[in-house]
């Protein structure tokens, strides 16, 4: 039986007790200051109740605990490390400031929407309250697998942000590319070269064998990749195995760099008496292991940039990753290259829409879990410019009578 009830307290204060039974059978209550407040609880409680959605707040965990488990999971799950401690900085940084002392079951629908706005007044970029808020509905999506919680308030959430960013991605001018192009020599060019005419990402790049170059049939399957801790392993998604066409001058550059690529040899032999070679790796380092990120820039695109002129200033950063100052107390800055490899993966993707390629070829050639991230990234360069001014020439005319 549910009832709401005057009490008072020892301390001489008035508090309004709703009490009802929960789904195991057990008498629960909850305290209010006013009395509306109890009733409304009750009903709202009630209803979770009879619909097997509720759970008490006795029994519910913090978000901080929820989140622990949920990190724990991940690493149960074997989700790569730095994935891991992308989670582990949104639950640090973004989500126990502000909400971490509060339980499961005061995580509401209106409750999201408020967190959302304390990041946004605290200064958090729209991009990063929703990655944010997909990490708590994660948060919430174990506790209901452990049975501590048995809502989603994050599902399906409109979270109505503020959004002024440029969504366009920064993407090199064909001059720059054919800059680019000129000046990749040695090792670096076939990297360079897969980079820009077939759109990989820079951890397929490192992850690239030379079994999944087809020279026939003039493609590369892409099949796996290298993580931040040079592991190699599957793919992001489903949609990121799939095979990409190469032009000549791809398939000539890497004829010529399997010839010179290092290999790897472990020291041990097969059955058959020959040596055991492991990874085969087109992009290897110097040993034929798994290439750094780090020196795929610092030692790859970057000198190439800057040998094309592309450049911007950067200040000098020390060890700790503080700007490092001169005699005078200024900032010391350098020139380094204004594009990163993923730039160059969004260059891939303007040429091929230029040619004609439709948006879901380009899902599917580069990759993408579904066709809105293809139009959320590249949306832009479907429009057809030359229809546009047509159509604004018209308007002119009904107008004008002139064009």
């Amino acid at each position: 039986m549910a009832t709401v009830r005057k009490r008072r307290l020892p301390s001489g204060l008035i508090r309004w007790q709703a009490g009802y039974v929960d789904g195991a059978g057990e008498r629960r209550f909850r305290m209010f200051a006013r009395k509306a407040d109890a009733e409304a609880w009750l009903v709202e409680t009630r209803h979770d109740v009879s619909r097997g959605i509720h759970t008490p707040g006795s029994l519910s965990p913090t978000v901080k605990e929820a989140a622990a488990l949920w990190i724990k999971r991940c690493g149960e799950k074997r989700l790569e490390p730095m994935t891991v401690k992308g989670y582990e900085e949104h639950v640090d940084l973004h989500i126990l400031p502000f909400i971490g002392a509060k339980k499961l079951s005061e995580i509401t629908v209106p409750a999201v929407n408020g967190f959302a706005d304390q990041l946004r007044e605290a200064g958090r970029s729209a991009e990063m309250i929703k990655r944010v808020v997909r990490s708590l509905g994660a948060i919430f999506k174990e506790a209901r697998r452990r049975g501590l919680a048995n809502t989603a308030p994050t599902q399906g959430i409109e979270l109505d942000l503020p959004d002024r960013e440029d969504p366009r991605p920064v993407i090199p001018t064909k001059s720059e590319l054919q800059a680019i192009i000129a000046k990749a020599q040695g090792r670096w060019r076939p990297v360079i070269l897969v980079a820009i005419f077939c759109g990989l990402r820079a951890s397929e790049l490192r992850g690239l064998r030379w079994a999944d170059v087809d020279f026939e049939a003039r493609q590369i399957n892409v099949n796996q990749r290298a993580d931040a801790s040079h592991r190699i392993g599957k793919l992001k998604s489903k949609a990121a195995y799939r095979s990409i066409p190469c032009p000549p001058i791809v398939l000539n550059a890497l004829r010529e760099w399997k010839l010179l690529c290092p290999k790897r040899d472990t020291g041990k032999t097969d059955s058959a008496g020959e040596p055991v070679k492991v990874l085969d790796l087109v992009f290897p380092n110097g040993l034929g292991k798994v290439e750094s990120h780090s020196n795929l820039l610092e030692r790859g695109l970057d000198p190439i940039l800057v040998a094309a002129g592309l450049t911007e200033t950067r200040p000098v950063l020390d060890k700790a990753g503080k700007p490092v100052l001169d005699a005078a107390g200024n900032a010391e800055t350098m020139a380094a290259g204004k594009y990163g490899m993923h730039s160059l993966r969004h260059a891939c993707a303007s040429l091929w829409i230029e040619n004609g390629y439709n948006p879901k070829q380009i899902q599917r050639l580069m990759g993408h879990s579904s066709i809105k991230v293809t139009f959320d990234v590249y949306g832009h360069l479907f429009a057809d410019a030359e229809a546009d001014q047509r159509a604004a020439e018209g308007v002119e005319f009904r107008l004008l009578g002139k064009t």
